[in-house]
């Protein structure tokens, strides 16, 4: 059986952390998820292990995940947030706890909630990006706007061996059908840089068709990451609970599965629903 690392899975508890972003929220997100209303979906689905990524600007959420990955066995990371902002602070924090922390494997902060789209080029982010850099702690990059690709581009030139993700492809324009515009020029040049990577997650509520989105619609922008980042710089996630927005857990598996294995053969579809995420998160 193919092992299958689910590298983007959020819980959140709404009393125990702030969550701004789900303030005026309307859907099934605003409630409180744990990992145990995932465990049926994820056997389903054939997932081997999975890595918990922030979903809160505050150290609430990370205590929150960590305990969780700690009573949780097949849970095999966290992508925490740290005050980047505040270089001082983020260095205390990875050395008074997170450096001494087995599942602490990346660090991410939600900078599509910045109204600043170069919110990372600030030269006290950058302090912060540069020891994550030398501590080899990778960073995830949500990019929502072709600003925020070019923000990451500036970034790999300031801090060269920072590894990066991008989240969700950098929403690819599926919603538009687009081949591949102003999206797919920045994602090429990105790709040319040998520490930026692709994570396939988050298709599903990028389409923008919720009810019916398809392999179909998805597989031009599979095929474009994995062609320009390459098979050894893809790796995939479920985005559990935000995916249930656009369909089931299962249906988003049974998608990057299908597509992926239609696409390249098993030694590259190992590596990318496995190998890539054990290296990059040094699992």
């Amino acid at each position: 059986m193919q092992k299958i690392i689910d590298t983007h899975i959020h819980v959140w508890d709404l009393q125990r952390a702030q969550y701004p972003w789900l303030k005026n929220d309307t859907s099934i997100l605003k409630q409180t998820w744990q990992i145990g209303q995932l465990t049926e979906s994820k056997t389903a689905s054939r997932i081997t292990s999975g890595i918990l990524v922030q979903a809160a600007g505050n150290t609430e959420d990370t205590e929150l995940m960590l305990e969780t990955a700690d009573k949780t066995a097949w849970i095999e990371g966290v992508v925490c947030w740290l005050p980047l902002a505040d270089t001082h602070k983020t260095q205390e924090l990875l050395h008074k706890k997170y450096l001494n922390e087995q599942y602490i494997k990346g660090v991410r902060h939600q900078i599509h909630d910045e109204q600043d789209a170069k919110w990372l080029l600030q030269p006290s982010v950058i302090s912060s990006l540069k020891v994550l850099a030398e501590k080899n702690i990778p960073y995830d990059v949500v990019a929502v706007l072709p600003q925020h690709i070019e923000t990451a581009l500036e970034v790999a030139h300031k801090v060269p061996e920072l590894k990066m993700v991008f989240d969700h492809l950098s929403q690819p324009p599926i919603k538009t059908k687009e081949r591949f515009g102003v999206w797919g020029d920045l994602m090429k040049a990105a790709s040319g840089h040998k520490n930026f990577y692709a994570k396939i997650s988050g298709l599903g509520t990028a389409s923008g068709n919720f009810e019916n989105w398809s392999a179909e619609e998805v597989k031009p922008y599979i095929a474009f990451a994995l062609e320009n980042f390459g098979t050894d710089r893809c790796f995939c996630g479920g985005d559990w609970p935000v995916a249930l927005l656009a369909g089931s857990y299962t249906k988003v598996w049974n998608v990057y599965t299908s597509v992926i294995n239609s696409l390249v053969n098993k030694n590259d579809s190992d590596n990318i629903f496995y190998n890539n995420a054990q290296q990059f998160y040094n699992l």
